[in-house]
């Protein structure tokens, strides 16, 4: 049987025109992509260094941002928790704005290009901002506020783009097609999670020194200075980039396809693959069994196959791999929903974690302070060391990505189940008039970059991997749009644990003053809800069916 339905001659003439187009069209594509440049090491080893100084930058706003708003603003824990999540929220959610931009229209190496110039100018804004809310000019306090959240919202939207588009060139840096350039690649993803966190360690300790002991603004500029170097030496390595070239948009195409399979949702499924449309190309994607209904989208309906003029984009789709991709990112759907609320626990990391830091002893035998957001450093040297450890473990007998994700999930529960009982212990000895050290918080932050390592790097590889090829910034987006969605939930919760509890608890959970809360009910409530999304995990992937490729013959 014909591809396009039954092998009449009149019918069906265009039928292997057609494909044949479509097939040099996918072959030239992708043979343009793997051969225009050679493999140069120094193209991955920029966007290395580059994500290492960016991270450092957006770290040196982000790791102490609790610490400016309540001690230098002035604003409540309540707030405070809000706006911070409600801004990482707003940084992990533009990465689908640059992602669209990438994929569609302008490349990776043009977006990253565009948002960097947002991006410091964010930068430059909050220093100025920091400037100004210490000198005696005759600004109000408000005008001061504005400065400094334009300032934060030109960096969340210009990291937005860095995020989406930096990943995916480093990637496409690599020929999946060459042995040697494959195995690169592999160990890219964590290399790359490694120098984020190497900028984000370096800046925990210097920046927020700095920010502390010297002035915010001071620590802002070099901030904005390590932006700056990153920018510049991006650009010096635009000769040597491999850049994969925008194919239009394929979000539309998608949409198509949904749509197509609608408009023929009375028509009947295909009893046999095989008279599904396809067409000879790299990369073709192995039929699955779920999601049926969506493959009448390529089936050649009776009134298509009479009349040529009948056929659109909106009514059939051209290939079956296009319905798979779809397939795909209806499979990845559950498996994203849990990393959604895997990322409201992580959120407490920049949050209630820190406000249960000021609320410990902070000094060290009496003469060391340690600032609560420094701790953050500890957490990111476990994130490296679990890299490293990683990077010496054999391709074959490491644990493929749905379990690490796994992995990570389960030692969510351990993290807020440590911080209950911490949190609990605290508020017992400051009912005794005793301070506990912060170094008992050391246990939970390590726990929780372990943690870090196994859910979102393994998240990062997994969507990279199973999304459509066509769609890698838009799936290295979709993976960070977790963190992004379960910030915006978090401070949800917040809010809504903050009028529950004012209202009808005796105490509230999160108050200003920790010792007239109950932090611990918050934390160990995260812990039961990280322990039903682990269920909900463990179910999905259980379940879930890997992106198979199948390889057609050379057209």
């Amino acid at each position: 049987m014909e591809a396009w339905g039954s092998p009449n001659e009149e019918d069906c003439s265009m039928v292997p025109l057609l494909n044949e187009e479509l097939a040099r069209e996918n072959s030239a594509k992708s043979l343009r992509i793997r051969t225009s440049k050679e493999y140069d090491w120094r193209a991955p080893a920029i966007t290395l260094g580059f994500v290492c100084l960016e991270s450092l930058s957006l770290s040196g706003i982000s790791t102490n941002l609790v610490t400016y708003l309540s001690s230098i603003i002035h604003e409540s824990n309540t707030t405070v928790a809000a706006n911070v999540t409600n801004w990482t929220g707003t940084s992990f959610f533009s990465p689908i704005l640059g992602a669209v931009l990438a994929d569609s229209f302008a490349g990776n190496y043009k977006t990253i290009v565009f948002s960097s110039i947002i991006y410091l100018l964010g930068m430059l804004t909050v220093t100025v901002s920091a400037t100004v809310q210490h000198s005696e000019s005759s600004s109000s306090s408000e005008a001061k506020e504005l400065i400094l959240f334009i300032g934060l919202y030109l960096i969340a939207f210009g990291s937005g783009g860095v995020k989406s588009s930096l990943l995916p060139l480093g990637a496409d840096q690599f020929d999946d097609e060459n042995p040697t350039e494959r195995e690169k690649k592999e160990s890219f993803f964590s290399w790359f999670y490694f120098c984020m966190n190497l900028g984000a360690f370096l800046s925990s300790i210097l920046i927020v020194w700095i920010q502390e002991y010297v002035s915010w603004a001071a620590g802002y500029g070099i901030a904005s200075a390590c932006m700056l170097l990153a920018i510049v030496a991006f650009l010096i390595g635009t000769p040597i980039y491999r850049v994969r070239r925008p194919e239009g948009s394929q979000l539309k195409r998608i949409f198509q396809e949904f749509v197509a399979s609608q408009i023929k949702m009375k028509d009947e499924i295909a009893a046999d693959s095989s008279s599904l449309n396809e067409v000879q190309g790299f990369h073709n994607l192995a039929h699955t069994d779920v999601f049926r209904c969506l493959e009448k989208a390529a089936t050649t309906s009776t009134s298509e196959t009479k009349d040529r003029n009948s056929l659109s984009s909106w009514t059939l789709c051209k290939l079956v791999t296009q319905v798979e991709e779809l397939k795909v990112l209806l499979r990845l759907f559950p498996i994203w929903l849990t990393n959604i609320l895997y990322s409201v626990a992580y959120a407490q990391l920049y949050t209630t974690f820190i406000e249960q830091g000021r609320a410990l002893d902070t000094t060290i035998n009496g003469r060391v302070t340690i600032p609560p957001a420094s701790l953050l450093a500890f957490e990111i040297l476990s994130i490296m060391i679990v890299v490293v450890a990683r990077s010496c473990i054999s391709h074959e007998r490491s644990l493929t990505q749905l379990q690490r994700m796994g992995v990570g999930q389960f030692l969510m529960i351990l993290t807020m189940s440590m911080a209950g009982a911490l949190e609990t212990k605290r508020l017992e000895s400051a009912a005794k008039g005793n301070r506990i050290s912060i170094l008992w918080q050391l246990p939970q932050f390590f726990v929780v970059g372990c943690s870090e390592v196994f859910c979102y790097v393994g998240q990062l590889e997994f969507f990279y991997d199973e999304g459509p090829d066509s769609l890698r910034s838009v799936s290295t987006a979709i993976s960070l749009l977790t963190i992004s969605l379960g910030n915006y939930l978090n401070s949800a919760v917040v809010m809504v644990v903050e009028a529950v509890t004012k209202k009808w608890g005796r105490r509230r959970w999160i108050a200003d003053d920790l010792n007239e809360g109950h932090l611990d009910y918050f934390f160990w409530f995260l812990a039961g809800v990280s322990f039903l999304n682990f269920g909900a995990y463990l179910y999905f992937a259980r379940r879930y069916t890997l992106k198979r490729a199948v390889e057609a013959p050379a057209f």
